[in-house]
């Protein structure tokens, strides 16, 4: 499907994103059918209803229902050029409402089986559109907002992707759907196993191109658009347009409409985030999260941390000081992160402790709070995690903490976001400023007073037994890792494939295994290791350390296994060959 390509006029302006990978190839390279329609990302949302877009009225009743009326600036944009039928790139972030730009399309344009044209069909129950996402988070969150758009008219939403069984996603398959929204590696995976039939696809989307790029993804990416019929539409969604995303465009739309969802401090910090910068000490940095979390108005809050076991650790420490707290981070099992997830969105926890990786994608709703438990790596993260709040017109707050060693780090981040805050003020749980800069109240402890402890928590959210690969025996075994993650960031750069039974295995199940055989309370020799992002080779080394497990790796060392010679656990067995991919 590859058209003839040449320069556009002037007047196609091209994204001004700082974070372009390759400044040589922007979006001014292709082909468009009209000059770049600009949107705005304004809090208030347009005058008009959806039915004035020509909405089917069971979609605009549907949306109705879950409250949504007016459409966002993006949405209020794309829809008359989707509905069309047109290709579509969208430059848009996360939190915009994006989603259902495209998704409002997508369920509108399928036939359903109480449409007229159902009987016409060449295979009716065949999915005709394919929504392809970066992870899995994402894949679930976007599933249910075709699921509701979709709920009045007779519109099947199927959501695929790894971490969870197969067997389950293949009979949802063979019953028949009409909207198909997954991750790459597992869709790949069925569609090679002929259960996945892409044949009678007349819409694409791929939403946060930019991100695919980012673990990897692409290569699966094109594979999917080979195996879908060269003629349909195709809509690309992407915060930012880097050269392999602009390729790939190149290669597989045809006269898109670009439609570039902006403001006047795009690529800078929001005005309406409140941005406060301590450099504290790491022995005192629980006491002072725990006197923040107290501030006066806090709703959510998001604490990133840099690894893994950094997000554990501090989890437990809130919630043992009253917190409803709950952490999300690459070693749990599929099943737990969704349980966080929900407990998160449905308000039974109130603070979400999360490294970068495991939080791609997720777009929570009144997000107050943003804390840096470590400086972030680099202005793109600090921009990425700060955004978590202060959207939709509400006010946010982002603390980030800055250690002594940061500092220079810090400078960088400082100078390039022009924050005007180059020398973090030293701060300690007793500090005077931190209770005035942050509305805590006077005489507020490290811990939660019980009368305060007002969210049912974690345990309160059903822990659903997803059948992962690997998992340890259904609910219980869902905090451990699943298998095989074909989803994950593979190394160097690319994605391990999300559910492949012969890909690289999910590390977060041997990790967690390899600790536990430590004994309680050992250290992992792991903590300092950030959460792999896919940007490179993980070469790490695990530190032994005596514990209850150490005879038997000495043991299997002279070739003996226990029982019968099989490895136990069935497919518990920890990857062999070093650390897989994440």
């Amino acid at each position: 499907m590859t058209d003839h390509l040449t320069d556009t006029a002037a007047d196609a302006a091209g994204p001004d994103d700082a974070a372009a990978a390759e400044p040589a190839a922007t979006v001014e390279d292709l082909d468009t059918a009209g000059t770049v329609a600009d949107a705005g990302t304004g809090p208030e949302p347009l005058p008009e209803t959806f039915g004035d877009f020509g909405v089917r009225q069971e979609i605009v009743d549907a949306l109705a229902a879950e409250g949504i009326v007016h459409p966002f600036p993006i949405q209020a944009m794309t829809l008359p050029v989707a509905l069309s039928g047109q290709d579509i790139i969208g430059q848009a972030k996360t939190g915009t409402g994006k989603t259902l730009g495209f998704g409002i399309p997508v369920v509108q344009r399928v036939t359903g089986r109480g449409d007229a044209g159902w009987a016409g069909l060449k295979k009716p129950g065949a999915p005709q559109a394919l929504i392809v996402v970066p992870t899995r988070e994402l894949a679930v969150q976007v599933g249910q907002d075709l699921a509701a758009a979709a709920r009045i008219r007779d519109a099947r939403v199927a959501t695929i992707y790894g971490g969870r069984a197969y067997e389950p996603q293949i009979e949802e398959l063979q019953r028949g759907v009409e909207v198909v929204v997954g991750t790459p590696g597992r869709l790949i995976d069925l569609n090679r196993q002929r259960h996945l039939d892409l044949s009678a696809v007349r819409a694409v989307v791929l939403d946060e191109a930019d991100e695919m790029l980012d673990l990897g993804f692409l290569p699966d990416v094109e594979k999917l658009l080979a195996a879908v019929p060269e003629v349909r539409q195709t809509m690309l969604f992407s915060a930012t347009m880097p050269g392999p995303v602009v390729a790939m465009a190149r290669r597989y739309m045809t006269k898109p409409m670009h439609i570039r969802a902006s403001s006047p401090d795009e690529g800078a910090t929001k005005k309406d985030i409140r941005q406060v910068v301590y450099r504290a000490h790491h022995l005192d940095k629980d006491e002072v999260v725990a006197r923040i979390l107290q501030a006066e108005g806090r709703g959510r809050t998001i604490v990133f941390t840099k690894t893994k076991r950094a997000a554990a650790k501090l989890a437990d420490e809130l919630i043992g000081r009253g917190f409803a707290a709950a952490p999300l981070h690459g070693d749990l099992g599929q099943g737990a992160r969704e349980q966080a997830l929900r407990a998160f969105r449905n308000n039974k926890v109130d603070v979400l402790v999360a490294t970068d990786v495991a939080a791609r994608g997720i777009d929570v709703e009144d997000v107050t709070h943003v804390i840096n438990f470590q400086c972030p790596e680099d202005e793109k993260t600090y921009l990425h995690r700060t955004g978590r709040t202060g959207r939709a017109g509400n006010k946010g707050t982002a603390i980030t903490f800055v250690d002594w060693d940061d500092v220079p780090r810090w400078r960088l981040i400082d100078k390039a976001l022009e924050l005007g805050v180059p020398e973090p003020v030293e701060t300690y749980s007793s500090s005077e400023h931190l209770y005035t800069d942050l509305d805590i109240p006077r005489g507020t402890k490290g811990r939660l007073p019980r009368s305060k402890r007002t969210h049912a928590g974690l345990d309160a959210e059903v822990l659903e037994d997803l059948g992962e690969p690997g998992s340890r025996g259904g609910p219980a075994g869902g905090r451990g890792g699943s298998r095989g993650g074909r989803d994950e960031p593979r190394g160097g750069g690319r994605g391990a494939r999300d559910g492949s039974r012969g890909g690289g295995r999910d590390r977060s199940g041997g990790e967690r295994r390899r600790e536990d055989r430590r004994g309680a309370g050992a250290p992992s020799g792991r903590e300092d290791a950030p959460e792999r992002t896919g940007d490179g080779p993980a070469r790490e080394t695990t530190v032994e350390r005596a514990g209850e497990g150490s005879t038997r790796r000495r043991r299997r060392r002279r070739g003996g296994r226990s029982g019968s010679g099989a490895p136990q656990g069935g497919g518990d067995a920890a990857p062999q060959g070093g650390a897989a991919a994440e």
